[in-house]
């Protein structure tokens, strides 16, 4: 049997450090796997997320997977695939490169030692209490809201955030991608923690994609265009945020932890 091989990176993505931030995994492929093969190497990976990016096609596809599932939009393996190319596949002097996506057409810019994901904003729109979110979360928020994917849930104080201990299975009940749970920072504008079970994601470290929703809540809430963020998981992240119209301009640090081969 004729076996393929080709590269595969690992990168902490919102950090700039080895070890913290949220690790993912970063496919280049010339031409589009088979799905069930992408989510099989997902799977294997273990990640979060896994990306594959198509170098074929023009602007750069990609596809996100967790071991689960494919999903829609991923903040933090666009911000891992993005340092992969800007580091192994283009010149120095480019500075912005454009994705093909589920969610339309995404850009990722080079800014210094950041990079800044332009990506769609979401809108929060508040919803009734609900106790299977305080089921869920092991205590009720102050605010509940709804988004395109995921819920999200208000408390009054990061120490809050910081203390909760979530209920998977419950998690995995409701009908939605998600909770983030989010209140006003301590040192940061705002702080999250994200829960993605249904997706074999117990606690995402950071989660580039909430802050789509999360950026325009916390805007109208502060009054602000540009905003510091932390998601306060084990691992933890930091995120710059910036409100542009019906974007969100999501900017963080990426290091490469690892450079590999698969063979399948």
């Amino acid at each position: 049997m004729n076996s393929r091989k080709f590269d595969i990176y690992q990168v902490d993505a919102f950090t700039d450090q080895v070890f913290r931030g949220n690790p993912a995994a970063v496919c280049p492929v010339n031409g589009w796997l088979p799905e069930l093969t992408m989510l099989s190497i997902a799977e294997e990976n273990n990640l979060s997320e896994t990306a594959f990016v198509n170098l074929d096609s023009d602007p750069y596809g990609i596809r996100w997977f967790t071991p689960r599932s494919e999903v829609d939009l991923c903040g933090h393996a666009t911000l891992a695939s993005a340092k992969v190319l800007f580091d192994h596949y283009l010149s120095e002097n480019e500075t912005e490169i454009v994705f093909n996506s589920n969610r339309g057409r995404l850009a990722a810019i080079k800014r210094g030692d950041l990079i800044a994901l332009n990506f769609p904003s979401d809108r929060a729109l508040e919803i009734d209490s609900d106790k299977k979110v305080a089921r869920a979360l092991g205590v009720p928020p102050s605010f509940l809201y709804t988004g395109k994917d995921d819920l999200l849930a208000v408390f009054n104080s990061e120490k809050e955030i910081r203390s909760l201990v979530p209920d998977r299975t419950e998690i995995s009940l409701l009908d939605c991608r998600g909770i983030i749970a989010t209140a006003p920072g301590t040192e940061d504008d705002f702080v999250s923690r994200c829960f993605y079970p249904g997706l074999g994601v117990i606690e995402d470290p950071v989660t580039g994609s909430a802050h789509t929703l999360l950026a325009p809540y916390w805007g109208e809430i502060l009054d602000k265009k540009i905003m510091k963020a932390r998601q306060i998981s084990e691992r933890e992240g930091r995120l710059l945020c910036e409100l542009e119209k019906d974007r969100v301009l999501i900017s963080g640090r990426a290091v490469t932890y690892m450079v590999g081969k698969i063979t399948i």
